[in-house]
C-alpha cells in the first residue's frame, strides 16, 4: 500500500520533538523537514486542531499536545491492565466455559485488549484489537454507563447508532435508558444485539481513581443460554472484576 504524504509528514513534526526539544518554531520545523512553511502550517494547524500539537500564544512555538499523553496513557494503562487481568480472565472461562473479553474504551468504540477462548464453544466475532460499537455490546454499555454526563455526552454527540441484528439500540433516547439500567443493576447485557447468535454479559473494572477503565465480559451462543445461569455469571464475572480492580488500586485510597 503507497504511504499517505500528508499523514507522514505530520508524523514526521511529531517526531522532531524530544526531551531536548520541547518547542519548535514553525521556521525551524520547515527547514528541519525541508517543506514550505505554508505546508508546514497547515499540517500543525491540522495537528493542533486535534489537540496532538499546542502553540504558544507569546512566543509562537508549537509543542507537543496532551492528547499525546492520553493515548500514551492508553496503551500503557492497556498493557498493565492486560498483565494484571490474564490469570483472571482465564480463571473465569475455565470456571464459567465461557469465552471471556477483556477491553478498554478509544475514542468512541471499545477495542478487545485480551480473549480467552470458553470450552464451551468459540465465539467467532471477536478478536484482540478488533473494535467494536458502544451502543450494541454488553462491554460498550458498561464502558460508558459510569461516564460523568459532559464526559458521556461528548461521546454520543454525532454518534451514529448503526443496526447491527434487529435488536439493537437504534436512537440516543433507547441508550441512555440502557445505560440508566446498566448503572442501576451494575451489569450490562448484549442480547443478539451485535451479532445474531451470540449473547454477552459484562461488568466494569476500576482503578485506584474509582473510574472505570475497562470492562470484562463472557460471551455465549444462544442456543447454548439458560436463564436460570444468569445471576451465576454475573456473580462470576463481577468476583473477577473485583479481583482485577483491586490489583489496579481500587478500594485502597
Amino acid at each position: 500500500m503507497p504511504i499517505i504524504q500528508a499523514v507522514d509528514r505530520a508524523l514526521q513534526i511529531l517526531d522532531l520533538f524530544d526531551e531536548y526539544e520541547t518547542e519548535l518554531k514553525i521556521t525551524e520545523i520547515s527547514r528541519r523537514l525541508g517543506l514550505h512553511k505554508s505546508t508546514v502550517h497547515s499540517l500543525l494547524k491540522t495537528l493542533q486542531s486535534r489537540g496532538y500539537i499546542i502553540q504558544d500564544p507569546d512566543s509562537g512555538k508549537y509543542r507537543l499536545g496532551l492528547k499525546l499523553m492520553e493515548r500514551g496513557n492508553l496503551v500503557s494503562q492497556g498493557m498493565d491492565l492486560r498483565n494484571i487481568a490474564k490469570k483472571f480472565l482465564m480463571e473465569l472461562s475455565l470456571k464459567t466455559g465461557l469465552t471471556v473479553h477483556l477491553v478498554i474504551l478509544d475514542g468512541k468504540e471499545g477495542v478487545y485488549i485480551d480473549k480467552v477462548e470458553g470450552a464451551s464453544g468459540v465465539i467467532m466475532y471477536s478478536r484482540i484489537g478488533r473494535r467494536v460499537p458502544i451502543h450494541s455490546s454488553a462491554v460498550g454499555k458498561v464502558l460508558v454507563a459510569f461516564k460523568q454526563e459532559q464526559e458521556l455526552a461528548e461521546i454520543l454527540s454525532g454518534y451514529v447508532y448503526t443496526r447491527q441484528t434487529p435488536n439493537t439500540i437504534t436512537c440516543e433516547a433507547e441508550f441512555l435508558n440502557e445505560l440508566a439500567a446498566v448503572r442501576k443493576k451494575g451489569y450490562a447485557v448484549d442480547d443478539q444485539e451485535n451479532e445474531r447468535g451470540v449473547r454477552c454479559m459484562a461488568v466494569p473494572v476500576r482503578d485506584h481513581t474509582r473510574q472505570v477503565i475497562a470492562a470484562i465480559s463472557v460471551s455465549t451462543p444462544v442456543s447454548a443460554h439458560d436463564d436460570g445461569t444468569d445471576e451465576q455469571i454475573v456473580d462470576c464475572l463481577k468476583s473477577a472484576a473485583g479481583k482485577i480492580s483491586e490489583q489496579m488500586g481500587y478500594g485502597f485510597c
